[in-house]
């Protein structure tokens, strides 16, 4: 085997095994999967990558991104932009579609759409110049926001009004232009730095000491 294309190989696997192991240790990992134009904290998504609480999905026109978690599937719709909480979500704009039995919260200013039990819900929030759209398409919900918490049956839709800190409603928001990159993602810990280091170290000492064609002192 070449050593172009082994180097390919063990890349390759690099890929799949720090993702893998960081997911081991519970740090609320989910898969992003790109279906058009998708951002994950400015980087632009060509097909699927790992996601972690705390990163931005970004979406343009025509463009959608799935998150597969366990327990949930979590659409981020066209022209949005919204952060991942991996318990939860924060609509900036745009809109989310969501299906979960782990009761994954949605947030879009003040006010909070979470499902009103752990049985299977299904329910869309968007978040459009400041009006919240809310729909229960499976399950009940509830509704919080500064006047209290109401029910939201199976099958209704309601809309709030967003407010900002100072009690107006929050002016139309853009979702133009890639959002610029995060630093609280899981794979920017010093843990996963060193992880990531020993393993490059360790298979680049191994491929090294492998190597089918060693450097002799003797060869010009």
């Amino acid at each position: 085997m070449g050593m172009f294309a082994f180097r390919r190989i063990v890349t390759s696997l690099l890929l799949l095994i720090v993702p893998a192991s960081l997911w081991a240790a519970d740090t609320g990992a989910a898969m992003l999967y790109a279906n058009g134009a998708a951002w994950l904290n400015g980087t632009h998504v060509p097909s699927s990558s790992a996601i972690f609480a705390g990163d931005l999905v970004q979406t343009r026109i025509g463009g959608a991104a799935n998150i597969h978690a366990p327990g949930s599937s979590i659409t981020v719709l066209s022209e949005s932009l919204v952060q991942f909480e991996g318990s939860s979500l924060n609509v900036e704009h745009g809109g989310v579609s969501v299906s979960t039995s782990k009761g994954v919260a949605t947030t879009a200013g003040d006010v909070r759409v979470a499902p009103a039990s752990n049985a299977w819900t299904e329910f869309n929030v968007t978040d459009v110049d400041g009006t919240v759209r809310i729909a229960a398409r499976k399950g009940d919900l509830t509704v919080t926001d500064d006047a209290g918490t109401v029910t939201l049956a199976q099958g209704q839709e309601t809309t709030r009004e967003e407010q900002s800190p100072d009690n107006k409603k929050k002016k139309k928001r853009g979702a133009a232009g890639a959002v610029p990159a995060a630093g609280g993602g899981a794979l920017n810990s010093p843990v996963a730095i060193g992880v990531g280091a020993g393993i490059v170290g360790g298979i680049t000492i191994w491929v090294l000491a492998k190597d089918d064609d060693p450097i002799s002192p003797n060869k010009p």
